[in-house]
């Protein structure tokens, strides 16, 4: 799937003043004494639109440490800013698999997550009701098949060998995608292994390989690992990964007006990464405790759809996105990932675009 250039923010432009304020906020944020230390900002940030106090929703949200326009939104509690009586709590996820397990449990109402553990989730047997509200960041190089032998310079080289990647996650999703092109399903050992454990193995010998993402990616390239794939060319293969975010479908059908200020304020978190990223690699770096040099490198992984680019037929204003996951649910059926496919209309009714619209009015 290719992504349409970035156009010219036109509904963002409604918000240029407001978002001046929250530019020069953001950019003034180590000055004033924030260090580097996640969920300490005590400052104040204004909301990039007119606050809405009416709203009293209690939501219960997870984030992941993914360098995207929700770790700025977080960081700078624009959420909080817009709506002032919400009671709403941020929870953080180490995977996509936690994710599952909270809706499951019903103790989530949104998250970040992959696009493979959102379709999981939706499909049997745990046919979960859920819903895609945006995608935070299109996937690609900063998911990547990473591999010790330096005599390795293509998929066929790991022939016989044994790869590691978090099962059920976008990395596996394009680690089967890239074996299956070249015809080495049954020919490399796969194994499921968590972030922290990859890093454990591959210190230990016990792995040739690993598709995975920050910052285990760069603390294998550290210890003499190299690139041969990325996300980037899964996607060229027809298998595009995303970060999305979802909601419970009740959740999100009995909160109209904290979905629609909840959009407005992810399009500014994303407007911040695209036009801003600079300053919102500040929030980045606060929020995942690295430098403001390392949260500048991890953007060039990602691209950002903008509000007006995810209105569009590409993604929630056609069938873009639901045909993207559907052909996921497929892959992931044929991988045995899932007990099967779910009805047609469930992949069709995932992505939940009518707040992106109204935002767009």
């Amino acid at each position: 799937m290719n992504l349409p250039p970035p156009s010219s923010r036109g509904t963002a432009g409604r918000l240029v003043a407001a978002a001046v304020a929250v530019v020069l906020a953001l950019s003034g944020c180590v000055q004033s004494g924030r260090t580097s230390h996640p969920d300490n900002f005590a400052g104040e940030v204004a909301c990039p639109v007119d606050p809405d106090p009416t709203i009293t929703t209690t939501a219960r949200i997870a984030w992941q440490a993914i360098p995207n326009g929700d770790l700025v939104v977080k960081d700078l509690q624009l959420l909080e800013a817009c709506m002032p009586e919400a009671d709403i709590s941020w929870l953080k996820l180490n995977s996509g698999g936690d994710v599952i397990q909270a809706f499951g449990s019903n103790s989530l109402d949104i998250s970040q997550v992959g696009s493979s553990p959102v379709v999981k989730s939706a499909s049997p047997p745990l046919s979960k009701d859920v819903r895609v509200l945006w995608i935070s960041d299109v996937i690609g190089d900063a998911e990547s098949l990473v591999v010790k032998d330096p005599e390795v310079e293509q998929l066929a080289d790991l022939s016989g060998r044994t790869i590691g990647v978090p099962f059920g996650s976008t990395a596996h999703y394009s680690l089967l995608t890239a074996l299956g092109e070249e015809g080495l399903i049954g020919e490399v050992r796969v194994i499921n292994l968590a972030t922290d454990a990859i890093l454990a193995a591959w210190q230990r010998d016990e792995i040739d390989a690993a598709w995975v993402w920050e910052p285990t990616l760069s603390e294998l390239l550290a210890a003499e690992g190299h690139t041969i794939l990325s996300s980037e060319d899964s996607a060229g293969l027809g298998a595009p990964t995303y970060d999305l975010i979802a909601g419970t479908d009740s959740f999100v059908s009995e909160n109209p007006e904290f979905m629609k200020m909840w959009t407005l304020v992810q399009a500014e978190g994303t407007r911040l990464m695209n036009e801003e990223p600079t300053a919102a690699a500040t929030s980045v770096a606060v929020q995942l405790d690295i430098s403001q040099e390392e949260a500048e490198k991890l953007l060039g992984g990602y691209l950002y759809p903008s509000l007006d680019e995810q209105a569009g037929p590409e993604y929630f204003g056609g069938d873009g996105l639901s045909t993207a996951l559907a052909g996921t649910a497929e892959f992931l059926a044929d991988q045995g990932e899932i007990d099967s496919l779910a009805e047609d209309e469930v992949y069709t009714e995932m992505p939940y675009g009518d707040s992106i619209a109204e935002a767009t009015e």
